[in-house]
């Protein structure tokens, strides 16, 4: 078993009247299966709607299932004396980082998890310095959170999560309201975590330059696992992603373009210098076969 593990997971929205009749169902995850290895990085793609958030919900254990089972290091989220240790398992990260920031002081907030987990004294400051350092924003340690950008905000969140020691974080589109520097020093952040630290994530997003660094992406529309694979095989389906709605990174596309018009490109260029590498390539064919 996984560090996170879904069996035909089922979500309902139930919306009552007045009264408390019910007015109508909306299922918004539908017989879900995943399994995400301890270290893995995994990105969940979908547009709005389609359910990726309400899944993310259910591995900090903030939603139970209607039906069918959510594991989070062996534990099965729908008992309820297990929820501390499955939120200390899998640390949540939300989109707005003020939502998550509550201390004054950068230092301060980051060990507020630690202390209520009733860590000693001198281990909560280790884990403050730990954390901020891991994620770049140690020299910001005695600064006011208020005087702080987006994405130096949501790095500090991070830290906060990555101070309680969780095997696992959820980062649910961490980077929506930056602007695209805050989102790189996001992700730059997320990828050290993962890469240096061991640290299992699972990154909810819809910014497809964002995961092009996954193990593996899954790809969800009507509350269904739509694609799974890497990156590489996702983003080589452009017309399967257009028809859920769903963009590619610029890159990819132009690729993809340049493709139709005859210049041979392989499928899922991820990157500027994969697509310069492979023009140049072509290039050089082309002299090739003009000599002979």
């Amino acid at each position: 078993m996984g560090i996170v593990e879904t069996r035909d997971l089922v979500y309902e929205y139930i919306r009552r009247d007045e009264e408390g009749n019910v007015e109508g169902i909306t299922t918004a995850v539908d017989k879900v299966n995943l399994e995400v290895a301890q270290g893995e990085f995994v990105a969940i793609l979908g547009h709005n709607g389609s359910g990726k958030s309400t899944l993310a919900k259910h591995i900090n254990a903030i939603l139970n299932p209607t039906d069918g089972t959510v594991w989070v290091d062996g534990m099965d989220t729908s008992e309820e004396e297990k929820v501390w240790d499955i939120r200390q398992r899998a640390g949540m990260v939300f989109q707005n980082p003020d939502n998550q920031i509550i201390g004054q002081v950068v230092e301060e907030d980051v060990g507020f998890g630690p202390e209520n987990m009733g860590i000693p004294t001198k281990e909560i400051w280790e884990r403050v310095e730990e954390s901020l350092r891991a994620v770049g924003m140690y020299e910001y340690r005695k600064h006011s959170p208020n005087k702080l950008s987006g994405g130096q905000k949501q790095r500090v969140s991070i830290a906060g999560v990555l101070a309680m020691h969780p095997k696992c974080i959820v980062l649910d589109e961490p980077t929506a309201m930056l602007d695209p520097k805050g989102r790189r020093e996001v992700i730059r952040a997320v990828r050290g975590l993962n890469q240096v630290e061991g640290v299992t994530v699972i990154l909810i997003t819809h910014y497809m330059e964002e995961i092009i660094h996954a193990d593996r992406v899954f790809v969800m529309d009507g509350g269904r696992i739509a694609m799974e694979g890497t990156p590489r095989e996702i983003f080589s389906q452009v017309d399967k992603l257009k028809e859920l709605r769903l963009d590619v990174p610029q890159v990819t596309m132009l690729a993809y373009e340049l493709r139709k018009q005859g210049i041979g490109l392989q499928d899922g260029i991820l990157t500027v210098q994969e697509l310069a590498d492979a023009l140049c390539a072509e290039r050089a064919k082309e002299r090739t076969c003009r000599s002979f």
